[in-house]
């Protein structure tokens, strides 16, 4: 059985749509327009325990309402959802037991006491004993190699400390589901290292099912085989990381050093010129013709370094999404257009 499973879960806002002005505002007393926005719509999926999947998509994809409704902090629309069994927004004491939300832009530490402080108190809230708790306590901390700032008041830990601090926090209690969303936002690149290890080494220790959101590929692409993509509220893709690729990215990029400085216009029959500077050229190339556009190369220009890539998996995705925004852009026009009155005679 798996642990996370969802069919047709559905979010929708109510949200009230004001009349600009004095008087729009004097009429809304009486009589309200209201629009609706499908945050989540139709959301399927399901995840098995101990994965560890990456959840993508841009802002105001629906990435974080899905998240709150597996937690139980929202109701849906409509569809269903199990955590362990458990219906999630029941909010069951012994759902709320198996599983922690960690939001990389909200704090549940008290920002004035000493982080061991909140950690007792979670030990109280949880009914965690003594041994356990202590036991628990050590394994985090040194993993995130956190023990001598315990008894520093969180308003004075750096950013990344905090996150640490939220993490060992979120894990006291030994969830066996977790929900990271947007875990390394604003920490700098040691300390969102540190975080990916941690979270990387806690899963393979203890097998916790992992539901992560981000917007920094680099944590997707070092944590998760598996992802999905999620836009306008509805989920896109569903899959390994390396399919994405594969499906999406037509191109490859081919990357060469030359002993003199050949001008773009001749690269340009090659492929599209993405760099050309100090005889150092890069090209986009269509996937079928990367071998004969090499073959030609290396019989015409006087090349001293070849290397072929594949095309980053961050820009593959925000490539996804530009297309997925413009083809929405498109139906909601065409739509207007069906829906808008015809001339009398058209």
């Amino acid at each position: 059985m798996p642990a996370i499973e969802v069919h047709g879960l559905t979010k929708a806002f109510r949200t009230y749509k004001k009349i600009p002005g004095f008087l729009g505002a004097i009429r809304g007393l009486w009589s309200r327009a209201y629009t609706a926005t499908l945050a989540a719509n139709d959301v399927c999926f399901s995840i098995h325990e101990g994965e560890l999947v990456g959840f993508l998509g841009p802002n105001g994809a629906g990435k974080t309402t899905v998240l709150k409704m597996l937690s139980g902090l929202l109701y849906p629309t409509r569809g269903t959802a199990t955590v362990l069994g458990h219906i999630p927004w029941e909010r069951e004491n012994a759902y709320r037991r198996q599983f922690a939300l960690v939001m990389g832009q909200k704090n549940q530490l008290w920002w004035d006491l000493p982080a061991h402080e909140s950690f007792e108190l979670n030990r109280e809230i949880y009914g965690i004993e003594r041994k356990t708790f202590q036991k628990k306590l050590d394994e985090l901390v040194d993993l995130l190699e956190m023990r001598e700032k315990l008894n520093v008041m969180v308003r004075e830990l750096s950013l990344g400390e905090r996150m640490k601090m939220e993490l060992i926090a979120a894990l006291l209690h030994s969830p066996r589901v977790l929900f990271l969303d947007e875990p390394t936002i604003g920490l700098d690149v040691i300390s969102q290292q540190k975080v990916r290890q941690f979270i990387r080494e806690y899963n393979e220790r203890h097998r916790v099912t992992i539901l992560l959101t981000s917007h920094y590929m680099a944590d997707i692409e070092a944590l998760c085989d598996r992802v999905i993509i999620i836009h306008q509220g509805n989920i896109f893709f569903d899959g390994r990381l390396s399919e994405i690729v594969n499906r999406f990215a037509d191109s490859k990029l081919i990357h060469f050093q030359c002993s003199d400085e050949p001008s773009t216009s001749a690269m340009e029959r090659f492929g599209s010129v993405l760099e050309n500077i100090s005889g150092h050229v890069r090209l986009k190339v269509q996937r079928a013709n990367v071998l004969k556009v090499c073959k030609q190369l290396l019989e015409e220009v006087p090349i001293t370094d070849l290397n072929i890539e594949e095309i980053p998996i961050d820009d593959v995705i925000r490539e996804i999404f530009s297309q997925q925004s413009a083809l929405g852009s498109r139906k909601l026009a065409e739509q207007r257009a069906q829906s808008a009155p015809r001339k009398a005679g058209g």
